[in-house]
Formats: structure tokens, C-alpha cells, sequence
């Protein structure tokens, strides 16, 4: 595979470039020491400060598809890095996650309000 086939392969989300990310990370919730909601959710204020596409939302959070956290967790890592990156990066994130299947599922999704 050329380099340029490896990008276009990596850009669409394949999972045979998607596998070398993996690998890359494979110990890196263990190396962190954290449980594996707070590591979630440290990844995805990542994602939110660097303003990520939905596949770096998938590839680093949920490669089965599912965030795996809560959606209040979400919202008050939400609340907690909005001072830093902005309201519009926050709003993009949201809406990121939403493209990218990510969205937490529960109780109460439908009330989230966007203020």
C-alpha cells in the first residue's frame, strides 16, 4: 500500500489503518492509571481542544462503537474545559459526537439544551 492509499485509508476510518492507531495505543489506559471513564473522558477533552474530525472521535473512544460514559460526564467535561476552549469548540464537539455515533445514550438525552 503507497503512502497515499494509507491516508486515504486512515482519513475514511478503514479498520486495516485503523489497526496500526490501535496498536499505538494499546496500553496507553494502563500506562495512564486511570479508570477507564476518566481516561474517556481526558481523551475526549483532547479531541474537543484540538477540534477533531468524527473519525479521531471513533478511532480514540470507541472503536465498539460506544462511548461508554455518561451523558452528565460528558456535560461536565463539557463544563469544565468550556472556559479554555470556547463555547463554539464545545457546540462543535457536540455536534461531532453526534456524527460520529457517539453520543451517550440514558435517561433524559432528548433535554440536553444547547445554551
Amino acid at each position: 500500500m503507497t503512502p497515499e492509499e494509507r491516508l486515504r485509508a486512515l482519513a475514511a476510518g478503514q479498520a486495516g489503518a485503523l489497526e496500526t492507531l490501535a496498536m499505538m495505543q494499546a496500553s496507553t489506559l494502563e500506562s495512564s492509571r486511570l479508570d477507564r471513564a476518566t481516561y474517556l473522558l481526558v481523551r475526549l477533552a483532547a479531541l474537543v481542544a484540538t477540534d477533531a474530525a468524527p473519525v479521531a472521535y471513533r478511532t480514540h473512544l470507541a472503536p465498539a462503537g460506544e462511548l461508554g460514559v455518561s451523558p452528565a460526564d460528558v456535560l461536565g467535561t463539557f463544563a469544565a474545559i468550556a472556559p479554555i476552549v470556547g463555547s463554539a469548540r464545545i457546540q462543535s464537539a457536540a455536534a461531532t459526537l453526534a456524527r460520529a455515533g457517539l453520543l451517550p445514550t440514558g435517561a433524559g438525552q432528548g433535554s440536553t439544551s444547547t445554551s
